[in-house]
């Protein structure tokens, strides 16, 4: 991949889950490290939950071959947040990521 084509910055972040006093759970999001990405919405649909008529698109977020991205992280580009639902290396030679993930609106 050129290098031109990656040129959103991305933020990947980990799930810290703690309690507090009364043993409720507090979850907090801590950054692992911003790279450089290529993002791209790939499919959208819309449903009804709960009365409310909500959009789910579906997006890839292409970036240079890391080891520590798995999907119980979330992506975080602008003020979007996206969940993980897979990682994928497309050519198995750990060159790039094809990080698939959603976003809920």
């Amino acid at each position: 991949m050129r290098a031109g084509q990656l040129r959103h910055r991305v933020t990947f972040q980990e799930k810290d889950v703690t309690q507090n006093s009364f043993n409720e759970e507090i979850i907090t999001w801590d950054d692992v490290d911003t790279v450089w990405a290529q993002v791209e919405d790939l499919s959208g649909r819309e449903f009804l939950e709960s009365k409310r008529l909500a959009a789910e698109v579906g997006t890839r977020i292409t970036i240079r071959y890391r080891s520590d991205i798995v999907p119980e992280m979330r992506a975080v580009w602008g003020s979007i947040n996206y969940d993980i639902v897979a990682v994928i290396d497309p050519t198995g030679e750990k060159r790039l990521l094809e990080v698939m993930c959603t976003k809920v609106a």
